[in-house]
């Protein structure tokens, strides 16, 4: 009796292996069609990847000063980003510091039309802040695009060209929420201290900017990993990546 219901086990579990088998087998046949990529919007002609160079000043033998972008990006760019938010389809921001010929920039990339960026850079030109940090040796130059000529139309035309194409085409909407959330972590935590006693003379403005990116640079390296991290890592399955050390490691 024994060795007869081992047997009708083994021929249940057959069958049902059988049943499972072929039922996935009947889902290989998957109908072709002509997906397009997901995009917030589709983005028209005649637009165009535009870059707002802030050269700033850094002085041979000393360290990067950071904190002045989140100064330029909470009360530069951010207002101009809700003012052009109809008009301005992708935009991100990129820093960085290195002893060469570029040197310490902070820079400010959209994706808009010309008309666009002949508005935003006046709007920079006469911004009494630009003006200010000119004046005071805090930005040593900026250089704008020519808004007289598209010279990157596609949305992959500021991806690295190292890059697979599906990369390089796909990134601009990733690295724009990734600029987007931090834009946003240094406006949340600055506006929770400004309504109390808002900085009002370049030493303190100086000071208040520099608490911020010790803030958000806390939050960075204390939250990073899980909200950072952990989340975009998830996004790919847990899949672990090849880092800077030729090894694999997951978050």
């Amino acid at each position: 009796m024994v060795q007869n219901m081992r047997i009708r086990n083994w021929l249940t579990t057959w069958i049902l292996s059988v049943a499972i088998l072929t039922g996935c087998a009947s889902l290989g046949h998957v109908p072709r069609h002509e997906l397009k990529p997901i995009a917030p919007e589709e983005l028209p002609a005649g637009n165009g990847w535009w870059r707002v160079r802030f050269r700033m000043n850094w002085p041979p033998d000393t360290e990067p000063v950071w904190h002045l972008d989140l100064y330029l990006a909470h009360q530069v760019l951010m207002p101009l980003l809700e003012k052009h938010k109809a008009d301005i389809r992708l935009w991100r921001v990129h820093r960085r510091a290195k002893r060469d010929r570029a040197g310490r920039q902070f820079t400010f990339w959209f994706y808009a039309t010309p008309r666009t960026a002949q508005q935003i850079f006046g709007s920079l030109q006469s911004n009494p802040i630009i003006i200010d940090s000119l004046a005071a040796g805090i930005i040593d130059k900026i250089i704008y695009s020519n808004p007289a000529e598209i010279k990157r139309p596609n949305i992959e035309d500021t991806s690295d060209t190292k890059w697979p194409d599906s990369i390089q085409k796909t990134w601009p909407y990733y690295i724009a929420g990734v600029s987007r959330m931090w834009m946003n972590l240094v406006a949340q935590v600055a506006d929770s201290d400004l309504a109390d006693d808002p900085p009002a003379s370049p030493e303190e403005i100086d000071s208040f900017y520099w608490q911020v990116d010790e803030a958000v640079t806390e939050l960075w390296q204390e939250k990073g990993r899980h909200a950072f991290m952990h989340h975009l890592n998830a996004v790919f399955g847990y899949e672990p990546l090849i880092y800077y050390e030729k090894r694999f490691m997951n978050f």
